[in-house]
């Protein structure tokens, strides 16, 4: 019989992160922290000065005079095939032969003895080129005739044309949307060491390691099983390591191999903001037309991003901008088109959204166009425009939403954080203040679940016990301090009925989990914590038929609780029992696997099943403005966020808050700007402004909903919370704009472009109060 002792650490419970303790004692290891072997040298990059030229010969005598130098890499030195491009387009090259692309771009690599030296010594090169005529932005690019890095995307549905001449208000215009650099705490860092033959590891901060290991092998020449990728744990990665690790792995391993020594490269700050990628700038033309009541009957759209010299990855992320247009609104008539522009800049990447972002600030503009053109409270125009659950739910790309909650989330915040009353309040505020004005908004969150290359959504886990009963737990995600490990220990206690702390969690390595994805896309734990689930109900199917016949009792009469497992009317300690399952040559050891169903997708089409589900959110925020100087500061902040059953509601509640905060900075703060050369000038924390602590919503209630539980099969009824989150600090943005627009009494859309930094803020409220 059971008794009421309960398992430590279970799903759906606040277990602390697995690391908490080791990352505020500075005990957590990093690929910094891994003691050099003797003889280990240092890679350091040298670049390009210019944005756009024809390379005609790189000089290193000097480079090579330089005591402490052993050598220099360059395109020549490549072994195998000079590419590391994550879509394989051949694009992007290791090193490039011929045509310097973007300032900034790296040329060669100068290994040294110490780090400090081969930095200096990569200043020394002499690099001869002729310059040629650069685009930085999308726009510039479309008027020089630049091509597109992939092939666009076009969604449609409906017939847009007619119900655009049928309306009785049509709304065209254009938005600007920065981009973002991901910030993370660690920067780039890879570490490689030789083996013998073809061997190589690589230990280093990324998000994919399976990706990692195939593009060295692929530059290396050799078969992927010569290349093992290990990764403990990163310090941050919000899609900046996805794919811009490619680079910093191969140059390691190459120069390992070369000389046949150990060999670390670690950028400075200022080289790894400028070499590697960011979130894509976006330029948006919306084309919005609606009736008297404020719905919307058609939208026209294009979505034209900044995305580099090269591809990256920005296919599938102008895709995901146009997946994102509609946000939590239904368009009975709708085209899209995506834009993905080459431009001479750094090949732009993942980050946290990958293009939905760039996409539900759009839908917002609009709304926010139609709310103003109306005389509307905005929230009343997002309310009758959201899906429905059984009509007027089909998404531009032809999925059905089956499972919106938006009535009743955003019905509760709305009574919650009282924004009926406040926004009155703050009405009447504004009459009476000539020079401090509020704005307040409450914005939703449609987001959906999957990677949208389909075969990405797979996952693998290796789990063994061994006859100590102890837990060993391996899985192909990577923790970036997210909590992705502890979550994924905790569905294997639980399966287990054991305690959390019996679980041991190691690093993601190749050589343990073959094929994996990368930990992006929000997927990590409904992917990892799948495949580890099912690696452990394999060991326990043969734990029970081991203790049906041995105990003679129905398998059913095996069950496993609290540390114990009680077979018919006899109760073993865990371990005691998992003693006898080895002495009895049970297989303690499984390999699980998990694919996501019912998803597909035809891109030819615009249409399929992307999302395996959505996940929904809403954020209520208030903000006040200075109209002399544009400066700003945000008073409250209501967040509800939906994430399905929690598996570990501390942790979500911590991705909600952070996500928040660090959407905030994306449409506030945080600016990239490029001179006329096509330097980028805010390249380190001195000229680029992440959020601070100060500058926190004064007020700040964060929830989760408590009575959302996800309708499909995922780990534990939960939902994802990485991205979704993100998209809530638009509601800071929204809350600016109608702060923005009470200057004139509310009678036009300020249309600000993000961030709206306070230069922007202070500029439309002066263009407002021209008339202009």
């Amino acid at each position: 019989m059971k008794d009421n002792v309960s398992i430590i650490g279970s799903a759906h419970t606040n277990v602390n992160h697995d690391s908490a303790v080791k990352h505020v004692t500075g005990q957590a290891d990093y690929t910094d922290d891994i003691a050099l072997p003797q003889g280990a040298l240092h890679a350091y990059l040298g670049v390009s000065d210019v944005a756009h030229a024809k390379l005609l010969g790189i000089d290193f005598s000097d480079v090579l005079a330089m005591p402490g130098v052993v050598g220099v890499l360059t395109a020549d030195d490549v072994p195998g095939a000079n590419d590391i491009s994550p879509t394989h387009l051949n694009d992007e090259p290791v090193f490039p032969t011929d045509a310097i692309q973007f300032h900034g771009q790296p040329l060669f690599a100068v290994i040294a003895e110490t780090r400090d030296i081969a930095r200096r010594a990569a200043e020394r090169a002499k690099i001869e080129y002729e310059t040629l005529p650069h685009a930085l932005d999308p726009i510039t690019a479309q008027k020089a005739g630049y091509p597109h890095v992939t092939a666009p995307l076009k969604l449609e549905r409906g017939d847009v044309a007619p119900a655009q001449a049928a309306a009785p208000n049509r709304i065209k215009g254009r938005m600007s949307v920065g981009g973002q650099d991901h910030m993370y705490l660690e920067g780039h860092i890879a570490f490689a060491i030789p083996g013998e033959d073809d061997d190589v590891v690589v230990h280093c901060s990324t998000q994919h390691p399976s990706e990692a290991q195939h593009m060295v092998a692929h530059v290396l020449g050799v078969p992927s099983n010569a290349v093992v990728v290990n990764v403990r744990r990163m310090g941050g990665g919000f899609g900046g390591k996805e794919s811009q690790m490619n680079l910093f792995c191969a140059v390691a391993a190459m120069a390992a191999k070369k000389w046949n020594r150990a060999v670390k490269i670690r950028p400075d700050r200022d080289q790894d903001m400028t070499a590697t990628g960011k979130r894509h700038d976006f330029v948006i033309d919306y084309d919005v037309a609606f009736d008297d009541e404020g719905r919307i009957q058609a939208v026209e759209g294009s979505f034209a991003a900044r995305c580099g010299f090269s591809a990256d990855l920005s296919g599938p992320v102008t895709d995901r901008a146009l997946f994102h247009a509609d946000n939590a609104y239904f368009y009975p008539n709708v085209r899209l088109n995506s834009r993905p522009m080459k431009t001479n800049t750094v090949s732009n990447t993942a980050f946290r959204g990958f293009g939905g972002p760039q996409g539900v600030i759009a839908a917002e503009r609009m709304i926010e166009e139609i709310a103003y053109a109306t005389g509307q409270d905005p929230l009343d125009v997002r309310k009758a425009n959201f899906y429905g659950t059984t009509d007027r739910n089909v998404t531009p790309y032809h999925q059905e939403v089956e499972d919106c909650i938006l009535d009743r989330l955003v019905g509760e915040l709305e009574e919650t954080s009282e924004y009926r009353q406040r926004r009155q309040d703050i009405i009447a505020f504004n009459k009476t203040s000539p020079v401090l004005k509020k704005g307040i908004a409450l914005t939703p969150v449609k987001f959906g679940i999957s990677f949208t290359a389909t075969w990405y959504n797979q996952a693998g886990a290796l789990v063994h016990v061994y006859n100590d009963g102890s837990i060993h737990l391996n899985h192909g995600g990577t923790e970036m301090g997210q909590g992705l490990n502890t979550k994924v220990a905790q569905v294997v206690a639980e399966a287990f009925q054991v305690d959390f702390n019996r679980i041991k969690i190691t690093k993601t390595t190749t050589e343990k989990v073959p094929n994996t994805s990368a930990t992006a896309a929000s997927s990590g734990t409904d992917l990892n914590g799948m495949a580890a689930l099912n690696a452990v109900e394999q060991i326990k199917e043969r734990l029970v038929k081991f203790a049906s016949e041995t105990w003679n009792v129905s398998p059913e009469e095996v069950v496993f609780h609290a540390n114990q497992v009680h077979i018919g009317q006899d109760v073993l300690a865990f371990d005691a029992f998992i003693k006898q399952a080895y002495l009895a040559r049970v297989q303690l050891s499984a390999a699980g696997f998990y694919k996501t169903p019912k998803i597909h997708w035809d891109r030819a089409k615009g249409q399929g099943r992307p999302f395996y589900y959505f996940a929904y959110g809403a954020s209520c925020s208030e903000v006040a403005i200075d109209t002399l100087t544009g400066e700003y500061r945000v008073d409250r902040t209501d967040l509800l966020h939906d994430v399905g059953r929690s598996l570990n509601p501390m942790l979500d509640k911590g991705q909600v808050e952070g996500a928040f905060i660090q959407g905030m900075g994306w449409l506030t703060t945080e600016e990239l700007w490029w001179d006329d050369a096509g330097r980028l000038r805010t390249h380190a924390p001195s000229t680029y402004k992440i959020p601070l602590a100060s500058d926190r919503p004064r007020i700040f209630n964060v929830n989760l909903t408590d009575w959302s539980e996800n309708r499909e099969l995922t780990i534990k009824r939960s939902k994802a919370v990485g991205e979704p989150p993100f998209m809530l600090g638009i509601s800071v943005f929204e809350a600016l704009s109608m702060a923005v627009a009470s200057v004139t009494d509310y009678r036009e859309c300020p249309r600000l472009d993000a961030p709206a930094t306070p230069e922007r803020v202070l500029m439309a409220v002066a263009r407002l109060q021209a008339g202009s």
